[in-house]
């Protein structure tokens, strides 16, 4: 079998069964892309995992981390010429997607999920680009894909599978003979297998030390952590529970989103062994917890820190993880403590606002004050923050925004007093189908189409160029004006705080170097 370049994880011995298809949120054939890092994909990466342990060939191309363009990711897939091509569908990168299956050759059969085809799926399966298009699968894949590709006849027995009947152009859908498994739509995710690393081709990565390294070895002081001021650490992305139970009105992952999604929390062995296998096999020393309630939900926290202590893991290993403002509130100084000797690096915190009045419209259930006096307690205990804004959010109006640059400054001015750092990584709204508030933008008569229109954010006019926002994945916009302030005023805005973040980066990189 010829060699598949750039799929990750694929034996070239062996005919792919399924290519997992990471389609890029651009195409970089027509400007390429300015940063070398993307988040790794962890779901289509777990996907692959399971797929390959249950005895089938796979592989994962991931457009976005390659910076490929449309007809170089059609064609690495054609050349390949998997059975199935699956593709995680996200609003910001469907075009993309839908014009890459309509450039696979016909006999390959398509398969896509993701948080897209969950919202929309009616109206991708009418998508003439996804002629080929044979199962749309609604929520969590492992097991129904592995099923797919054993049989895929298997699709009219499979709950939350569907797929257009070609003679009644109807959609058509899987009917379970009994009461179906529920392990099929919600696996136990303590029985999947931690992910294979082949599959993704930026995670591990070595990332070069930050000025939260910098600070940890001047607070802290171990071994592990000077030398990480120096030399960086090998970091991986991990998640420790999937679904949220909050119901911010922006995010995909609201709960009224997503009624069928069970809450689960992975055992903490459970973590401890993935933390431990990636140490062993990768040198990892640092690792990420890229989901919601890892410190969303108190009981979670102290089950968590309990199992930490136990392992030594502060002494081994440092780690960031996102974090709940309301949640972290209520924790006590011991606790802030304990924490930090179980090696917590960094929290990510959706902040959004500075504007109360606005936080409320989110349904974030915290306030400024909130914000600010959970910010000053965290990098007291040297403990950095980086901080999730969004600019132009619906009813947004001109003292909204400004209340929200003062917040920010003043969240920076509280880290240079303190040993943990505040980062702050600032967007322009964008609304994604099938969260609380794209019904509200629908219910105001805003149509379908336009909040579909992805496009690039040029900040370049307003001094501040996309390499100074670290991931592309972030640098889009659907060009509509949902607040009263105006979009050259949102984006000179976020380009101005765009350009102050940067410019504290690069003041640490260079007392580093």
């Amino acid at each position: 079998m010829q060699q598949l370049p750039l799929i990750s994880g694929a034996d070239p011995a062996h005919r792919l069964d399924a290519l997992f298809v990471n389609a890029p949120l651009r195409d970089y054939a027509l400007r390429p892309r300015t940063n070398d890092y993307t988040l790794p994909v962890l779901g289509m990466a777990y996907i692959a995992t399971y797929a390959k342990q249950a005895g089938f060939a796979v592989g994962v191309l991931d457009a976005e981390a390659h910076g490929l363009g449309i007809e170089q990711t059609a064609d690495l897939v054609n050349q390949a010429r998997p059975r199935w091509a699956a593709m995680n569908l996200l609003a910001p990168t469907y075009e993309m997607s839908a014009r890459i299956a309509a450039l696979l050759d016909p006999d390959i059969a398509l398969m896509v999920g993701g948080h897209h085809a969950k919202a929309m799926p009616d109206r991708i399966l009418a998508d003439p680009r996804m002629a080929n298009l044979r199962a749309l699968i609604l929520g969590e894949g492992e097991l129904r894909v592995a099923a797919l590709l054993e049989d895929e006849q298997r699709r009219r027995e499979l709950p939350g599978v569907l797929w257009r009947d070609t003679l009644l152009g109807t959609r058509a859908a899987g009917i379970p003979s009994g009461r179906p498994d529920p392990q099929l739509l919600g696996p136990d995710i303590n029985a999947l297998p931690h992910v294979d690393r082949t599959f993704l081709p930026q995670d591990p990565c070595r990332a070069a030390p930050t000025e939260t390294d910098r600070r940890l070895a001047a607070s802290r002081g171990t071994t592990l952590l000077k030398t990480a001021a120096r030399t960086g650490h090998v970091e991986a992305n991990i998640v420790g529970s999937r679904g949220c139970p909050y119901n911010c009105t922006f995010c995909g992952a609201a709960v009224s989103a997503n009624p069928d999604l069970l809450i689960r929390v992975r055992d903490p062995e459970n973590i401890i062994g993935e933390l431990d296998q990636l140490h062993d096999g990768y040198g990892v020393t640092a690792f990420r917890f890229v989901d919601d309630l890892f410190l969303g939900v108190g009981r979670v926290i102290e089950e968590q820190m309990n199992a930490f202590a136990r392992h030594r893991i502060g002494e081994r290993y440092v780690w960031d993880a996102t974090g709940r403002i309301n949640v972290l509130d209520r924790l006590s100084d011991a606790e802030l403590d304990r924490l930090v000797a179980n090696g917590l690096r960094e929290v990510a915190l959706g902040i959004e606002s500075g504007s109360d009045r606005i936080l409320k419209m989110m349904d974030k259930r915290i306030d400024a004050a909130m914000t600010e006096r959970v910010a000053r307690r965290l990098v007291a205990h040297g403990i950095s923050v980086k901080g999730y804004f969004i600019l132009g959010f619906p009813g947004e109006g001109p003292d909204d925004l400004a209340a929200t640059v003062r917040h920010i400054r003043t969240l920076w001015d509280i880290a240079d007093h303190h040993p943990g750092d505040v980062r702050a990584s600032v967007f322009e709204f964008r609304p994604y189908p099938g969260t609380p508030v794209w019904q509200t933008l629908l219910d105001d008569g805003h149509r379908p189409d336009d909040l579909l229109a992805y496009g690039d954010v040029d900040l370049t006019q307003d001094g501040a160029d996309e390499s100074m926002r670290q991931r592309d994945e972030f640098n889009f916009s659907v060009n509509v004006q949902f607040g009263g302030v105006p979009l050259p005023r949102i984006r000179s805005t976020l380009a101005t705080l765009t350009r102050e973040q940067h410019q504290r980066n690069s003041r640490t990189q260079g007392a580093a170097a």
